[in-house]
């Protein structure tokens, strides 16, 4: 039986013990390596060799497109993408990428990715993987489908998975690598920076007030000037979120 040496990179710890846990009833995959990090894995991918990566693409400072960009064409392993963006993306994932698996992972779907990467490890097509892998960091900032800002949003919590429709949020604030999109009384994470979602938004319909906050336009109901020169933006349902100087002109070219 050929050993297939298999590498996962995510840095959520429970995505990496799922599948790891996944992998033990397929005993030809041989788990070589472990990564938290993007970082990590480059270093990791530079020593080792790797015919399988599991890749996770949303993590902090080094992301799975970023570790892709930083490898060695002749030494790229079979990839297949572990992520949570929404359908959108994964239909431009399937036309380059391996296979992408989309979180929670559940077995059945595990089994088929597992396939389709051993089918091509075993015609050794190796420069069809690297084709697949250049074509896709070629396009992974081009428009899917017909709209070119997102539509609606992937959201997991612990107990479920769900849509959230991208016109239904309030305002957006940072939290560290995380955004808390405020929907209503509603408060929900998604584990993506702020900067980064909103390169994904409509800017004529999400407007960056501050480093740490976006507002959806369609619930702003004033601007107040404040004593100390600055401006205060007040929403529709109470909340009232500071605007930096530097946003005003921003903000006042959306109302013209």
């Amino acid at each position: 039986m050929t050993v297939i040496r298999t590498a996962i990179v995510d840095d959520e710890p429970l995505a990496r013990r799922n599948v790891r846990s996944l992998l033990k009833t397929h005993p030809e995959f041989e788990i070589v390596s472990e990564c938290a990090s993007g970082g990590e894995a480059v270093s990791m991918l530079r020593e080792t060799q790797v015919d399988l990566l599991f890749l996770d693409i949303q993590m902090p400072e080094v992301n799975g497109f970023q570790v892709l960009e930083q490898l060695d064409s002749e030494r790229m392993p079979v990839i297949v993408f572990v992520t949570a963006f929404d359908e959108f993306a994964i239909r431009a994932f399937e036309v380059s990428a391996t296979d992408y698996l989309l979180k929670p992972v559940d077995d059945k779907r595990f089994s088929q990715a597992l396939c389709r990467a051993k089918g091509l490890l075993e015609k050794k097509d190796l420069r069809e993987v690297e084709r697949r892998m250049l074509a896709l960091l070629d396009k992974r900032d081009e428009p899917v489908a017909d709209n070119k800002y997102c539509k609606r949003l992937l959201i997991r919590t612990h107990a479920r998975v769900f849509f959230l429709q991208v016109e239904d949020i309030d305002y957006i604030e940072a939290q560290d690598y995380y955004s808390a999109l405020h929907v209503g009384a509603k408060m929900h994470l998604l584990r993506e920076p702020i900067k980064d979602l909103e390169a994904r938004l409509d800017p004529n319909e999400f407007v960056r007030i501050h480093r740490s906050a976006i507002v959806n336009v369609k619930r702003i109901k004033e601007l107040r000037a404040l004593a100390n020169g600055g401006h205060a933006v007040h929403l529709v349902d109470g909340t009232t979120l500071k605007l930096s100087r530097s946003r005003w002109e921003t903000l006042r070219q959306v109302f013209r």
